[in-house]
């Protein structure tokens, strides 16, 4: 298969206004005849539902918890961004389009990034007529922050809960369509397959979390907006609910996978503690605007940080980035405090930790605006390690955070397989091999609001289908299929705890896979994965029925794809032999150890088809074209 990403012509600029105008409508009366599934209530999903319910299609939209408000975006802390350019900083539509496809290394599609930043602007506005409660300057104008990779204030917020938040004002969208019976809202619902009917998606196989029943939903589309894969590392920054699952099944049944290798690595989260974690907590990235990153000059200084005097400090980012200091993009942030780690200077018991101190802000600025600004947060860290960084900085380390990668999109959000689109984090669409802070907001608003509600238009106008029930053969083998995968679980009988088998790919993929990658270490991986997929369908043990509630039968299945997703991310990483973003191989660095491409051999978009379980999948690859942004070596000097 060919990959065409049917980018639109003329210049960048005018790419995405001529396309709607050349998009074909489907008019009101029609609207609705059609029904879309939505998988997913997070930022993408709820705004993408209630936007079709408005535009009059018939919803029905699915959740894996009991309410759209536990969706994970919720966690989402630091902003959004926008090019408003409201501090009259020097910002700009070109200017954000820029900062991101440099910020992801070269490694995205342009014209999918300028519309990002094109739509940008409008988002602010829809969010602000919903009632979000941005920050706002004493004269009553929303307020703006700078965040990493940009030298401007472009990032709007409320305080530290901008993605509860903006979840809130999708949500009450979303149940206003509800509510008008324009979206059909199943709650603790987990998609378990696609159903393809001659070539073109046309419904999910779901399974009720409470009473286990398998249900068949039919459509005229499928949207899926599920998330990402973080949780294949065990401890990472999302939910426990997180998961791969629904991606995966999409893949299996056709669905190209882009760019498994490319996962963020957060540098502002909490250090693990032991091993009674079952997740990590992010500390926001704005955190950076007024925290100093430091480490001790010495290797092995483990005095207490308030013993080690100024000229025995090291401000290494500050040093080494003078230009953006401490506000350099995250994957930047992230190596160097690794770094720092590995040299022997981290601090805290473990050694895997970095300071990040306000005690220059809080004496500039008084403790109140301190509070102010980051109280809640200070909270929140203070009740997670009873340290109070009013006092005592705050020590952090690098975490699993958003992955960059997922199922293979084109400029109108479809995937490979005709009727399906991809939204938000699930798709790989618009970060490249790094994502800026405060973009993921960004991307999930606009796929929902402003992109999907044209594009799935013009889908359903040239490609009508049959109307078929649940009856149809192809809902019976996909049932079929999630039923044997279930039963298959529940027979295994083993020994062995879902979660120690989790927790130990978790440790492989962090060792070997993680924030630095080398050839060995990826070939190794790539021994260890299927020898404990092999030990997983031997010794699992799964309690419980299929029939009704069993949170361990649910668990066991994402993990069942975990173990089989971890491979085709590693294979991916190998094959990717040069360093972009997050992902940094040892092989491939400048000799300031900074991370170095290759732009002759690795200038494209690697889609992944799948060739069966433990076989090799086929690597297709999309060329990025760059007549904008010219590739040239990051620095943030």
């Amino acid at each position: 298969m060919k990959l065409d990403a049917r980018v639109p012509a003329g210049p960048i600029a005018e790419k995405w206004d001529r396309h709607k105008f050349d998009m074909k409508l489907v008019n009101p009366a029609n609207k609705r005849k059609y029904t879309v599934i939505v998988v997913g209530t997070g930022l993408a999903g709820a705004s993408a539902a209630a936007s079709l319910g408005e535009l009059g299609y018939n919803v029905l939209n699915f959740c894996i918890q009991d309410s759209p408000r536990r969706a994970h975006s919720i966690a989402a802390q630091g902003g959004i961004n926008a090019a408003k350019n409201y501090q009259n900083d020097g910002d700009s539509v070109y200017r954000l389009f820029y900062d991101t496809v440099k910020g992801g290394d070269y490694r995205s599609r342009e014209a999918n990034v300028y519309r990002l930043a094109q739509l940008s602007v409008n988002i602010i506005d829809q969010c602000v007529a919903q009632g979000v409660p941005f920050a706002r300057e004493y004269g009553g104008l929303l307020d703006n922050r700078s965040f990493g990779g940009a030298q401007v204030s472009r990032t709007f917020y409320a305080r530290g809960q901008t993605g509860q938040q903006l979840l809130i004002g999708a949500y009450q969208s979303l149940m206003r369509q509800a509510h008008a019976k324009a979206v059909k809202l199943f709650a603790r619902r987990e998609m378990l397959d696609l159903v393809v009917v001659d070539g073109k998606a046309r419904g999910i196989i779901v399974r009720n979390l409470v009473t286990g029943e398998l249900e068949r939903y039919v459509g005229d589309a499928v949207i899926l907006a599920t998330g990402g894969y973080g949780t294949v590392y065990y401890l990472s920054t999302n939910a426990i609910n997180s998961n791969v699952t629904a991606s995966w099944r999409a893949h299996k049944r056709g669905a190209f996978f882009a760019n498994p290798c490319f996962t963020q690595i957060h540098p502002t989260c909490i250090p693990v503690s032991g091993d009674h974690q079952s997740k990590l907590t992010l500390m926001s990235e704005r955190l950076r605007n007024d925290g100093r990153v430091w480490v001790p000059k010495t290797k092995g200084d483990k005095r207490s940080p308030e013993l080690i005097p100024e000229e025995e400090r090291d401000y290494y980012l500050e040093r080494k980035y003078p230009s953006f200091g401490n506000l350099v993009p995250r994957d930047v942030a992230s190596r160097n405090a690794k770094q720092a780690a590995d040299e022997g200077r981290g601090v805290g018991e473990s050694g895997l930790a970095v300071y990040l101190d306000f005690k220059d802000a809080i004496t500039r600025l008084g403790p109140e605006v301190i509070k102010e600004k980051y109280g809640n947060l200070f909270q929140m860290y203070n009740k997670i390690t009873d340290e109070d960084p009013y006092k005592v900085p705050m020590r952090i380390y690098p975490a699993i955070h958003y992955t960059m990668g997922g199922l293979w999109v084109d400029y109108n959000l479809m995937s490979t397989v005709p009727g399906l689109h991809v939204l938000g984090e699930a798709n790989f669409s618009d970060h490249g091999a790094n994502r800026l802070g405060a973009s993921a907001l960004m991307q999930g608003l606009a796929d929902g609001y402003f992109v999907i509600p044209y594009t799935i238009g013009d889908y359903l106008a040239n490609n009508p289908v049959p109307k078929i029930t649940t009856d149809h053969d192809a809902f019976k083998e996909a049932a079929q299929n999630a039923q044997n995968q279930i039963n298959k679980l529940l027979t295994v009988k083993g020994n062995r705890g879902i979660r120690d088998i989790h927790r130990e790919l978790g440790r492989i993929m962090w060792d070997d896979v993680g924030m630095a990658r080398t050839d060995a270490s990826l070939k190794r991986a790539l021994q260890a994965i299927p020898k404990l997929r092999e030990e997983f369908w031997h010794n699992v043990s799964v309690p419980g029925s299929a029939d009704n509630l069993n949170q361990s039968l649910e668990y066991a299945g994402r993990v069942a794809d975990y173990l089989e997703f971890a491979e085709l991310l590693t294979r991916d990483a190998l094959d990717r032999k040069e360093s972009a973003g997050g992902h940094f191989r040892e092989e491939s660095q400048t000799p300031d150890g900074e991370a170095m491409r290759d732009d002759d051999n690795y200038s494209y978009v690697a889609a992944w088809e799948f060739k069966g379980v433990g076989a090799t999948p086929e690597l297709h690859k999309e060329p990025l074209e760059f007549h904008e942004v010219h590739p040239s070596q990051r620095s943030y000097k």
